[in-house]
C-alpha cells in the first residue's frame, strides 16, 4: 500500500526548499501579479481517496490545460470529424509557433498547441447555441462542481496582449480552417484558457481521463477509445517540445498550462495535479515538473 500522503508532503517540503523557482509568464500581465511561492500537489486515486499538500485549494488560471476539456467537448459532439481538421503528431515546437502552420496548409499539428486549439474552439463556436456558457457548463458537470468560473480579469489580460493567437486565427482563417470570425473564435479561446481552478478540482474534473470516460458520479462524458486517444495525445504532445523530456522524466499522459499548473495521470490509479507559478525556458511549471518526477520516482508508478 502506497503512502500517497506521506509522499506528497515530502514533495510539498522539497518544492518549498528549492530556491529556483522558475520566472512567471509575464507576457500575460495579469499572470505576472502571482506569488511565486505558491506550491500545491493533490491526488485522487482510483477509489475516489483524496490526498494533498501545500495550496492545493488555491484557484489558479488552467491556461493551456484546458485544451484537454474543450478537445473532450468537441469529440463528444462531432466525434471523428474532429481530426479532419487538426492532426495528432507532437509539433516539436514551442505551443505558440506559427512556422509549421504555414508549411502544413493551415491544420495544425496537434489540438494542443494554441492554432490546433484555436481550431477546437471555432468547432465549438459552431457547435453550441451558447458558447461560453456551455463550455463551462460542461466542465462544471464533469467535476461536480458548480463553483468553477471563468477568470475575467485574465480572460480580458489574454485580449489585450494575445497578439501571436490573433496572428494564428487569421493564418487559420487565410486557409479556410476556421468557420466563425477571428474575433468571436478568440474571445471564446480567451475565456476558455481563464478557467479559473485548484488543484483538487483539476483532479475532480480529469478523474475521468483515469476511469474510462465516466466521471467521479460513474456518468459517461467519453467513450474508451476517445480517452485513449486523448492520453495518447497528452503523453504526445502535452507539454509542447518539451513532451518528450516530461515523458522521460515523470512517464505519465499529462498537460500544462502557463499559469504553473500540471495535471497528469495513470490510466486505473490515479490523477494528480500540480501548481506553481513559476516557469521553466519551455513554458512548463519548473517546480510541478520536478514534483512529479519525484512522485513517479518514489512509487514507482508510471505507465512505464
Amino acid at each position: 500500500m502506497i503512502d500517497f500522503q506521506g509522499v506528497l508532503v515530502a514533495i510539498n517540503e522539497a518544492a518549498n526548499n528549492e530556491k529556483e523557482k522558475g520566472k512567471s509568464a509575464d507576457y500575460i500581465p495579469e499572470l505576472a501579479k502571482v506569488d511565486l511561492n505558491n506550491f500545491g500537489i493533490h491526488l485522487i486515486d482510483i477509489q475516489q481517496k483524496n490526498f494533498s499538500a501545500g495550496n492545493s485549494d488555491e484557484r489558479f488560471s488552467i491556461q493551456s490545460i484546458s485544451k484537454v476539456l474543450s478537445l473532450s467537448m468537441a469529440l463528444s459532439l462531432i466525434g471523428e470529424n474532429v481530426w479532419e481538421r487538426v492532426d495528432v503528431e507532437p509539433s516539436g515546437d514551442p505551443f505558440n509557433h506559427l512556422s509549421l502552420l504555414e508549411l502544413e496548409n493551415g491544420i495544425p499539428r496537434n489540438p494542443l498547441i494554441n492554432p490546433g486549439a484555436i481550431v477546437i474552439a471555432d468547432i465549438l463556436v459552431s457547435q453550441l447555441k451558447n458558447p461560453k456558457e456551455d463550455f463551462l457548463a460542461f466542465v462544471r458537470n464533469i467535476a461536480n462542481d458548480d463553483t468553477i468560473a471563468y477568470d475575467l480579469d485574465v480572460a480580458k489580460s489574454e485580449k489585450r496582449t494575445g497578439f501571436r493567437n490573433f496572428a494564428a486565427a487569421n493564418l487559420l482563417k487565410s486557409y479556410g480552417n476556421l468557420n466563425n470570425d477571428v474575433d468571436v473564435v478568440l474571445d471564446f479561446y480567451f475565456h476558455q484558457c481563464s478557467l479559473s481552478m485548484s488543484c483538487a478540482q483539476l483532479t475532480s474534473t480529469f478523474f475521468l481521463f483515469i476511469n474510462h470516460g465516466k466521471c467521479k458520479r460513474n456518468n459517461i462524458f467519453l467513450t474508451k477509445p476517445q480517452v485513449k486517444r486523448i492520453n495518447a495525445l497528452m503523453l504526445t504532445c502535452g507539454f509542447y517540445d518539451e513532451s518528450g523530456e516530461f515523458a522521460f522524466e515523470v512517464g505519465l499522459p499529462g498537460k500544462s498550462g502557463v499559469g504553473g499548473g500540471i495535471v497528469a495521470l495513470l490510466p486505473n490509479k490515479f490523477c494528480v495535479a500540480t501548481w506553481s507559478p513559476g516557469l521553466n525556458k519551455k513554458g512548463n511549471s519548473k517546480l510541478g515538473m520536478l514534483a512529479l518526477e519525484k512522485l513517479t520516482t518514489e512509487t514507482e508508478l508510471s505507465i512505464f
